[in-house]
């Protein structure tokens, strides 16, 4: 079912190593993990989204370039892709990870991501490898403005707060549930006025969805050049800000003692 989705061909040993993260590893014998196949999906995903990149935009600036690679294989964007293809699902995890929804977290699932380009490359060679990237990637490469032009969310809203002098940047931070199945939510205050909300898993995840939810938000008014009123941007960021969270709040839909099943289904 995952090579299904994937479009492509894996051997079921191959496969099966893509998918086992290190908890799983640790607490079955010390067993290989798939943090090597990272490695090399990580090389081949950067070539392959820099050579687009470079060939489809003739005239765009290094740096540029560089914010809009950055954007396409972030830790956000490919977690994205993967929670897209229910690849959380397949993940071997450890009991830990498991408990504490391991299958969801965007670290996990982008790793886990670079590991399957990784095996592709091996089991396919170079070409195969590239298209499933443009596969995979290639639709953002055209919205890396959207994506906050490759920057982290954080660092946009500092840029642009800056800028536009609008007072200090605070993140108000609410957890909730129990320490195995915590959860977080975050207030981007800037200047004292509410311009986000986002919810995660993490801290950081929570953060990062609020800054995401403020920065678009601050984008697309100073983009059309209008006058800042921070009583209207409260107004829509409460329409549209759950939208933004409920990416962060996916669950995978798996029990946390199931079993995966890549290569049996594959």
């Amino acid at each position: 079912m995952l090579l299904k989705r994937l479009g492509v061909t894996i051997d079921a040993g191959t496969l099966r190593l893509a998918l086992t993260h290190r908890s799983y590893a640790y607490e079955n014998g010390g067993i290989p993990t798939n943090e090597r196949l990272e490695f090399l999906g990580d090389s081949i995903l950067g070539f392959s989204v820099t050579d687009a990149l470079y060939r489809d935009n003739p005239t765009l600036p290094e740096g540029d370039l560089a914010k809009r690679r950055s954007a396409v294989v972030s830790t956000r964007a490919l977690a994205g892709i993967a929670r897209g293809l229910g690849i959380g699902e397949f993940i071997y995890l450890g009991q830990g990870e498991r408990l504490t929804k391991g299958r969801n977290k965007s670290s996990i699932l982008a790793d886990t991501m670079e590991s399957l380009i990784g095996a592709t490359y091996l089991c396919n060679g170079i070409e195969v490898a590239r298209d499933l990237v443009m596969r995979l990637v290639g639709p953002l490469l055209a919205d890396a403005e959207v994506l906050g032009a490759g920057t982290d969310w954080k660092t946009n809203i500092q840029e642009i707060a800056a800028a536009r002098r609008l007072g200090a940047i605070v993140y108000d931070i609410t957890g909730t549930g129990p320490d195995h199945d915590r959860s977080y939510v975050a207030r981007l205050l800037i200047g004292g006025h509410h311009f986000g909300t986002g919810a995660g898993p993490s801290k950081k995840e929570a953060e990062r969805s609020a800054a995401a939810a403020g920065w678009t938000v601050l984008a697309e008014k100073y983009a059309a050049k209008r006058p800042f009123n921070s009583a209207a941007v409260g107004d829509a960021n409460a329409a549209d800000v759950s939208a933004v969270s409920a990416v962060d709040a996916v669950d995978a839909g798996v029990p946390d003692g199931a079993a995966p099943h890549a290569v049996k289904d594959a």
